[in-house]
């Protein structure tokens, strides 16, 4: 390995920066500290070796309010440190004494339920805490077997503790905390009836506590329905898109992969994503980066989870700069070391370019994104900067490193 690429892997463990380049919506806090809260001896010692300091607006709003049992609706922009503002509360709240299921955190994709139960048993370790997590693609067996052993907390998505609740063998009448991250993609029509089901297989005496970037009506209509009188925090006023400075250039489709090229070779990118509009353009592009002399890996959904698995944690842990994928990794995958996210393929839909950018500039650090525009694409652009109500620019011919890197 080169001395440049040692370095730059070292560099990927340190993702501490400056607080001077860190943006407001991790930095603008009242000053609370974790001990404010009254929290376990055991949970603040998992909190501090976490590498968690002092906790982000985000948590300040809600850690108190869900360790009060009530009902929340949180909108705070991806990468503020939402997943641990959930965490925190749960783990401070569930009674290790109790051989039962006492939370149960739904998420709608594979890769964000193993982060998030990651996150659950590194900030838990010392508390003899049991959590599992469970999700399609794996071994039911498994699963049925794991579970006579005790579990505290499962980490799951919606189909599949779904099909364990239904065969009785996970046991939810004694949970009482139900947290939806990613509350908009888990109300898709897909998922509704199923999140439908488990609620009512909790404990009577439950709360909802709901997490998202985006909240469409969908999301109103569920909470009117099953989550009374909730606590609402929204933290996004204002800081939607702050931190990431947003560039667009026109080219024509065949320019693509040469402007790709240009971009790799100009900007200082320590990691990026590349987003495409389908699985076999996924494909397609990282062979052509590879082909440009580039280390490149790619995911997506029609991939065997064992190989999604793979890639993804090779990649967090720095074995290659540039990943490939579909909208599969929109969602809550939070590596701090992505400081560029390049739309080769340019979204649909103001919600998706929402999450996708959200992949750059994580917990507060600056990051860039670089959408490549053909003249189909001008009419979405315009209408995703009104509804955003952000504006994104005409790509200068060298961009300010200071912009993205901190």
């Amino acid at each position: 390995m080169s001395t440049e690429e040692s370095d730059w892997k070292a560099g990927l463990t340190a993702p501490k920066a400056d607080e001077r380049y860190k943006t407001e919506d991790v930095t603008q806090t009242k000053g609370r500290e974790f001990e404010d809260f009254f929290l376990k001896r055991e949970l603040l010692m998992g909190i501090f070796e976490k590498g968690f300091e002092k906790p982000s607006p985000i948590q300040e709003e809600a850690i108190p309010i869900i360790l009060q049992n009530r009902n929340v609706l949180a909108r705070a922009k991806n990468g503020t440190g939402k997943t641990a503002a959930y965490i925190i509360p749960c783990l401070e709240k569930t009674d290790t004494s109790k051989p039962e299921i006492q939370v149960l955190m739904l998420i709608p994709t594979r890769e964000l339920a193993l982060q998030t139960s990651a996150i659950v048993k590194e900030v838990g370790k010392h508390m003899n805490l049991q959590c599992m997590v469970t999700t399609g693609g794996t071994s039911l067996k498994d699963d049925i077997m794991r579970l006579y052993q005790p579990v505290h907390i499962i980490v799951a998505t919606p189909g599949r503790i779904l099909d364990l609740a239904s065969k009785d063998v996970a046991k939810l009448g004694n949970c009482k905390t139900i947290i939806m991250d990613e509350a908009d993609k888990l109300l898709s029509p897909e998922f509704q009836p199923v999140l439908e089901q488990l609620i009512g297989m909790c404990n009577e005496a439950h709360q909802i506590c709901m997490f998202s970037a985006t909240f469409p009506v969908t999301v109103k209509s569920f909470c009117q329905q099953f989550v009374p009188n909730p606590y609402s925090i929204n933290l996004m006023d204002e800081l939607t898109l702050r931190g990431i400075s947003q560039f667009y250039a026109y080219v024509l489709e065949r320019q693509k992969v040469h402007c790709l090229n240009t971009l790799f070779t100009q900007l200082e990118i320590n990691q990026s994503i590349i987003f495409c509009n389908s699985v076999n353009r996924v494909e397609l592009l990282a062979k052509k980066i590879t082909e440009l002399g580039f280390s490149c890996f790619y995911i997506h959904a029609k991939m065997q989870q064992s190989n999604r698995n793979r890639v993804f944690h090779e990649f967090r842990n720095g074995a290659t700069r540039h990943l490939v994928t579909s909208d599969l990794f929109t969602r809550g995958i939070d590596i701090q070391s992505v400081n560029c996210v390049i739309n080769f393929d340019f979204p649909k839909n103001s919600e998706t370019y929402l999450h996708r950018i959200g992949r750059s500039g994580r917990f507060g650090h600056l990051g860039l994104a670089v959408n490549l525009i053909t003249a189909e694409d001008k009419g979405n652009l315009r209408r995703i900067e009104q509804e955003l109500g952000t504006e994104i620019k005409p790509i200068p011919s060298v961009i300010d490193r200071s912009l993205y890197v901190g």
